[in-house]
């Protein structure tokens, strides 16, 4: 049923609705609000739809300070959400992207403002969309969640994701078919979470890395997605996945500004590995990686000496 938004007192109605609803909780959902943009209303039904999320958001907002709004949005009008009040916008793009396994594309979508990416909703599983323990193989699945999850914006997990639940089910049932824990999964998302409450992730400026040729007609640098979190003190996070199912070789160039003249450890949060680097050469010449199929790291750098 699609109620019509080209009668004021629909629009009125709705926004008493969300008022109502305000009293509540501290923010909502919003299926599918691109529906009910004027152009799109339209452009499907034919009639001049009245403005309403404007309207209805500046309402809550002067009833209920803080209420948060979020968009489920398609279409590429994530931008356009935002600015008519929406907090956050999903962000399937980049869900597609990875599924796709394009990495230029990935890396593509990262450049995009940071003032866009704040508000965007990374996401790897929803209620629509298939488990993304069936859709990804087990090492390709880890590597998109910390490309996802580490960056900007707000990270949206659904119920079993962290248990490696492969069926997906309507969120109209209040029952699921048994399925047996997936530790090494499990595990995984333990570790990441504790990156997520890292200082760095929760307050620090990102910014994304260039991964340049390892040398003269390899190009496989094109395989990496890679950023920074740099905070106050020098203190800095290098995240960093090879995307494609071979080994791949690159430098990341140029790194931090900061660097020169003393030396630096890079510890990965995500596992034992530990690397001490001078830091004119990371300077000059960049952070060498040579990385297996899917591999990543979330190294936090520290300055030694």
């Amino acid at each position: 049923m699609q109620l019509d938004y080209s009668n004021p007192a629909t629009v009125e109605a709705m926004k008493q609705e969300l008022l109502r609803i305000s009293d509540q909780c501290d923010g909502v959902r919003c299926d599918m609000a691109m529906l009910i943009l004027p152009e799109v209303f339209e452009r499907t039904w034919g009639r001049k739809a009245q403005p309403f999320w404007p309207v209805a958001i500046k309402a809550v907002r002067k009833h209920v300070r803080g209420f948060c709004f979020m968009a489920e949005v398609y279409w590429d009008m994530e931008w356009i959400l935002q600015q008519q009040g929406f907090d956050y916008t999903y962000d399937k793009r980049l869900y597609d992207r990875l599924h796709e396994g394009n990495t230029i594309a990935i890396r593509d979508h990262f450049s995009a403002s940071l003032g866009y990416q704040d508000k965007l909703v990374r996401f790897l599983e929803n209620h629509d969309e298939p488990r993304a323990a069936d859709t990804f193989s087990p090492d390709q699945y880890k590597a998109a969640a910390v490309i996802t999850f580490l960056s900007p914006g707000m990270r949206f997990f659904h119920q079993g994701q962290f248990e490696g639940r492969m069926k997906r089910i309507s969120p109209h049932l209040i029952r699921a078919p048994h399925e047996p824990l997936h530790t090494d999964l499990q595990e995984f998302y333990s570790s990441l979470l504790s990156v997520l409450k890292h200082p760095l992730v929760r307050d620090g400026e990102w910014s994304l890395i260039s991964c340049t040729p390892a040398w003269e007609g390899n190009s496989s640098n094109d395989s990496f997605i890679a950023f920074g979190w740099m905070g106050t003190r020098r203190k800095k996070m290098v995240v960093v996945a090879n995307f494609r199912p071979h080994s791949s070789q690159c430098y990341l160039h140029p790194l931090f500004n900061d660097l020169y003249g003393a030396q630096w450890r890079f510890q990965d949060l995500m596992s034992e590995a530990c690397y001490d680097r001078d830091g004119d050469d990371l300077h000059f010449g960049g952070l060498y990686l040579d990385m297996e199929p899917w591999q990543y790291h979330v190294f936090e750098i520290s300055k030694t000496h």
